[in-house]
């Protein structure tokens, strides 16, 4: 790179630069301040953030160099949109030993995260004449707005409550496709009862619609085997989404989505049309992890590390604020804290962040952003153990301790 001899402007004279108050042409003007550093958290509750440093970093690398020795050069171009056809074909079996799922690799779509693999699916089902999605409340609101208004399509809440989704409620919307969080409701923690997941399916065949699963946390259970995926009771009419977000890390930006077979010509054309298909090295590399054991690997020892900062956070809980109800513990890396006592959501997080905690409140997940009953949704994938502790006694007088 060629860059101006030392002590010489821009212009090329010495000493001193032309035109010193012209952009451009003279001195640049001083640079704005810099943002203040953000101050570091003793402990940071956010949700939806695996252990980062859990990464398996040494069995992703020789994942990548085998995937790239043995990879031909035709892996290289444009290929399938639908994806490579070893993940999809090793996906395929995993699921199906795993997840319980009616999974054909033929109708299987790579795509970047849960994010698109939404906006795939919705235009899809837009694209037959579905015009209303319903969703669960609380959940994901913004998300799934922004999918369907992304799609053309409105977005409908529904109630959620300790047996999962309301199905009479969701009848009573005319919606034909549903968003849902079977395997662990997302906030709520709760899984779909037996009789909902059988009352969703027949409303689905009932009024021609699909169901959009989301398996969310399926691999990380602790009370019980996991949770079998909805997909594998209705594969016509469920398109199922999973990811490694939750399960390696959300910077891969890999998920898949098991299509109904009247659907999968659909959405292999809005991937095409979105990408041309996602990077094939990535893929193949996932394709190692999976079939050498690897993944499975990580996954025990990280639901080892979850259970082990699940008791932490409980019994810190029970210690500093022993007034506090928590439910949501069954799966996943995240419960949720019920406050008995009177409290204001916003004031709670404001306070708590000026102890350097971080807090975060259920009035985000739900459609009417309301503030009651204050429930707090309390990750703890990606922090360690004794910042759980820390983090808990330094905020119990105001969730409710002593």
């Amino acid at each position: 790179m060629l860059r101006p001899a030392a002590g010489r402007g821009i212009s090329g004279d010495t000493g001193r630069l032309r035109h010193p108050g012209r952009l451009g042409r003279g001195a640049p003007p001083a640079p704005a301040s810099p943002p203040p550093a953000p101050s570091r958290l003793l402990a940071d509750f956010t949700w939806g953030v695996p252990d980062l440093a859990g990464f398996p970093l040494a069995d992703w690398l020789w994942a990548t160099r085998e995937a790239a020795r043995a990879m031909p050069t035709s892996a290289l171009g444009y290929g399938d949109p639908r994806g490579s056809a070893d993940l999809r074909e090793v996906l395929a079996g995993y699921l199906r030993r795993v997840r319980a799922a009616a999974a054909d690799p033929e109708r299987i779509v790579i795509c970047s995260g849960y994010a698109q693999g939404l906006g795939l699916a919705l235009r899809a089902l837009a694209g037959t004449g579905v015009r209303t999605v319903a969703y669960e409340d609380p959940g994901s609101p913004a998300t799934v707005s922004a999918a369907a208004s992304g799609a053309g399509m409105s977005a409908v809440p529904v109630p959620v409550d300790e047996r999962g989704i309301d199905v009479r409620a969701l009848a009573a919307t005319g919606a034909r496709a549903v968003v849902v969080t079977p395997a662990h409701q997302w906030p709520t923690g709760v899984a779909l009862a037996p009789e909902r997941r059988l009352a969703l399916i027949e409303w689905a065949r009932s009024r021609d619609a699909v169901i959009v699963e989301d398996d969310y946390d399926a691999e990380f259970r602790y009370d019980r085997g996991p949770v079998g995926a909805l997909q594998g009771l209705a594969a016509d009419r469920v398109i199922s989404l999973g990811t490694v977000s939750k399960s390696l890390a959300p910077a891969l930006r890999i998920g898949w989505m098991l299509c109904p077979a009247a659907l999968i010509g659909t959405v292999v054309e809005q991937k095409r049309l979105s990408d041309r298909g996602s990077p094939a090295l990535d893929q193949l590399a996932l394709a190692r992890m999976i079939e050498s054991g690897r993944f499975d690997r990580h996954l025990r020892r990280m639901r080892t590390t979850y259970a082990a900062r699940r008791e932490t956070l409980v019994a810190a809980l029970a210690e500093h604020a022993p007034g506090v109800g928590v439910s949501g513990l069954a799966a996943g890396f995240h419960a949720v804290a019920h406050l008995t006592r009177p409290a204001d959501e916003q004031a709670l997080v404001a306070a708590a962040r000026a102890r350097s905690v971080g807090l975060y409140g259920m009035s985000t997940c739900r459609a009417s952003h309301a503030t009651e009953p204050v429930r707090l949704v309390l990750g703890f994938g990606n922090v360690g153990e004794r910042a759980i502790t820390a983090g808990v006694a330094a905020v119990g007088d105001l969730l409710g301790g002593r």
